[in-house]
């Protein structure tokens, strides 16, 4: 699957979740996929958890997170001694 057709997957409306980027056809923001899998839970139980979902769902969750950092400015903050 190339990389248009995983963030086709992705769609972003105002009038659903209050603009933020969800998985298409559902109201799973981007940012709830990614906390699970920061917080350990696996693809395979995010898609038994959500019936409809696939695998590919969980990728173009990663490859937006992916592509919207590209384009972020970071700004070190001091470390505290």
């Amino acid at each position: 699957m190339t990389d248009q057709e995983l963030l086709n997957r992705i769609s972003v409306n105002p009038k659903v979740m209050v603009g933020k980027p969800v998985i298409k056809g559902t109201r799973l923001t981007v940012e709830y996929v990614l906390n699970l899998l920061a917080h350990g839970t696996t693809v395979t139980e995010i898609l038994a958890e959500y019936e409809g979902l696939v695998e590919a769902d969980i990728r173009a969750c990663l490859l937006f997170a992916s592509r919207t950092l590209e384009s972020a400015a970071f700004i070190p903050l001091p470390m505290e001694v």
